[in-house]
């Protein structure tokens, strides 16, 4: 099996994740010739610099991503990955930019979502060269620097470079995701009542908030309340008395805004207990939030609630609270399956904010993307993993939004990690597990291997 040889480049491997991990490359707004940060852009030269050191043709396409290339031919076959992380957030057992092993693991930052495949993928390049294998058509490792918020690097960079006849991003889990749900965006802004000092909770819109912080004004009366609710409430809330009220914070649980149900929302919990506490007094705007968005993770409360056969059911998430000078803002994650429409969950919500004095605001919305399970991509792709890992390989759709929504419908998902494999990916403590990421690194050479030689 070709894929063994990636073995050979393990202490490589593993070297270089480490360089690349210390790299803080959270996506940011534009900062002079860097359209996402500077140090967005330290990680695309930093990927550059491993391909060349061995060999490996690149490109920089103006610091949205780069890409290391083999072979030449009219076809583009392409993996692509990316390099830009979410914030570390709270609750590290180590530095999160220092990758550290234990316990069979290599934890860090981007270990896991995306610098580890994408690390991989380069020295699967290395690979495939040293080895002197002849392709039939380009082989393209493509690494950008803006997934996390919102794939604007993958419009820049196809607006200039060719579009993959086929391809794969190793930013799921085994096996072959050939279905992606639909991304669906939207903010509400409006008044705050003045019992509201002050409400921030989330960093990005596709994690579920692991902390809420609030600042209200109130008596003594009202204090003692707000304490009696919390201590009953079914999240952990710390509260201190300020001069003229209360400083409240609330502790829920992260996990990616496709899978909200598996974490605790600490805006949505801290949103309910002052509507609870102050009712009217709050307003409009945290009144809405808590009746229409609450708890429910299925959109259910807004009346978006729905699923399809293909890729199951929508999903929806608070990822951003924002509140200041009496001015609210919230911002929600949704994603609605593969035959469902965007512009029907649209209407819906611009509706349910109609008559509100609230302002709704759709950001973006992503189409599904939807592959057949028996075509030739899809069966390439299981054949790699099954010849490697003597399992039968599962094809699968999922609520994760990934670069392979940006290859026009001829690219899937397929890895990294194991459905046995606790990643967590936008969580505290990322890692992976060491032993299952070679095992990983064998499933991607393999598949680049086929992709790049067959007929």
């Amino acid at each position: 099996m070709f894929g063994e040889k990636i073995l050979d480049y393990w202490d490589d491997i593993m070297k270089d994740l480490g360089d690349i991990i210390a790299i803080p490359s959270v996506a940011q707004p534009q900062d002079g010739p860097y359209p996402f940060g500077k140090d967005a852009a330290t990680a695309v030269d930093k990927a550059i610099e491993i391909a060349e050191r061995y060999g490996i043709k690149t490109k920089n396409s103006d610091y949205y991503a780069m890409h290391a290339e083999l072979g030449e031919g009219e076809e583009n076959a392409v993996v692509m990955a990316h390099l830009d992380v979410v914030p570390a957030g709270e609750g590290w057992d180590s530095d999160p930019y220092t990758m550290v092993i234990r316990d069979g693991k290599a934890f860090g930052r981007g270990v896991s979502d995306n610098k580890g495949p994408a690390i991989v993928a380069l020295h699967c390049l290395r690979a495939l060269k040293e080895a002197g294998v002849v392709g039939k058509r380009k082989l393209r490792v493509v690494l950008g620097s803006a997934e996390e918020i919102g794939m604007q690097d993958m419009g820049h960079y196809f607006s200039k470079e060719q579009m993959p006849t086929m391809g794969f991003t190793p930013d799921a889990c085994y096996g072959v995701c050939h279905c992606e749900k639909g991304l669906f965006r939207f903010a509400v802004t409006g008044k705050v009542g003045k019992k509201i000092v002050s409400f921030k909770a989330g960093t990005v819109v596709n994690a579920v908030p692991y902390k809420a912080k609030a600042d209200v004004l109130c008596d003594d009366d009202e204090f003692a309340k707000l304490v009696e609710a919390a201590n009953a409430a079914e999240v952990k809330f710390d509260i201190t008395r300020t001069e003229n009220g209360a400083h409240i914070v609330a502790t829920g649980k992260a996990a990616h805004a496709s899978t909200p149900e598996i974490g605790i929302n600490a805006a949505a919990h801290l949103a309910h207990l002052l509507v609870n506490v102050f009712g009217a007094d709050c307003g409009e705007f945290l009144t809405f939030m808590d009746e229409k968005v609450g708890l429910a993770y299925d959109g259910s409360n807004i009346g978006v609630k729905m699923s399809d056969e293909p890729s199951g059911a929508l999903t929806f998430n608070l990822g951003l609270v924002n509140i200041e000078n009496g001015e609210g803002r919230f911002d929600i994650d949704i994603r609605y399956p593969a035959t469902k429409s965007g512009a029907e969950i649209d209407k819906i919500l611009a509706k349910s904010v109609e008559g509100t004095g609230l302002t709704y605001t759709l950001i973006s919305d992503e189409p599904p993307l939807y592959l057949p399970k028996d075509g030739p991509l899809v069966s390439l792709l299981s054949g790699a993993y099954e010849d490697v890992t003597g399992k039968k390989c599962d094809v699968f759709s999922m609520g994760g939004g990934t670069y392979a929504r940006q290859m026009g419908g001829a690219g899937v998902a397929f890895g990294a990690s194991f459905d046995e494999e606790e990643s967590n990916a936008h969580q505290a403590n990322e890692c992976i597990n060491v032993e299952q990421f070679k095992l990983h690194a064998q499933i991607c050479l393999e598949a680049m291997y086929r992709m790049f030689t067959a007929d």
